[in-house]
C-alpha cells in the first residue's frame, strides 16, 4: 500500500527540517558556540525550533500515515498535513521574532495539537471498530 499522501506531508516536513537545521548553524558561527546555546539567546530560539519540529512532527507523521492505511479519507488527510505544516512553520516564525510568546508560536501548537489530537482519537476509533 502506497501512502502518497503521508510520504507528500512527510518530505515537505523533512525540508522543513533541514531547513530549520540550517538556521542554528550561522547562529552557532556567530555565537561561536559549538554545543549547547552559550546563553545566546538567537541561537537557543534556532535550536528550539528546530527542536521543537523534530518533537512533534514524527508523531503527527505517524498518526497521520496509519489513518491513510487505514483508508481515511483524502481530503481530511491533506487537511491534517496542513494544518501540521502550517503548524510548524507559525511556530517557528513566532518564535524566531521573541521567545517571548506570541501568536505564532500559540497558533502553531494549536494546529500542531490539533493534528495530534484527531489523529490520536481518530486511530483510537479505528482500533475500537477493528
Amino acid at each position: 500500500m502506497a501512502l502518497t499522501v503521508t510520504a507528500l506531508y512527510a518530505a515537505l516536513s523533512a525540508l522543513l527540517l533541514l531547513a530549520y537545521a540550517g538556521l542554528v548553524i550561522p547562529q552557532r558561527y556567530r555565537a561561536r558556540v559549538g554545543i549547547g546555546d552559550g546563553k545566546d539567546a538567537k541561537l537557543a530560539r534556532a535550536i528550539r525550533i528546530h527542536g521543537n519540529a523534530a518533537e512533534y512532527i514524527p508523531i503527527c507523521l505517524i498518526l497521520i500515515g496509519l489513518l491513510e492505511a487505514g483508508g481515511a479519507p483524502t481530503l481530511a488527510l491533506h487537511g491534517l498535513g496542513i494544518a501540521l505544516i502550517a503548524g510548524r512553520v507559525a511556530h517557528a516564525v513566532g518564535l524566531w521574532k521573541t521567545d517571548g510568546q506570541s501568536i505564532g508560536r500559540g497558533l502553531g501548537m494549536v494546529l500542531t495539537w490539533l493534528v495530534m489530537i484527531v489523529g490520536a482519537v481518530w486511530n483510537l476509533a479505528y482500533w475500537m471498530m477493528a
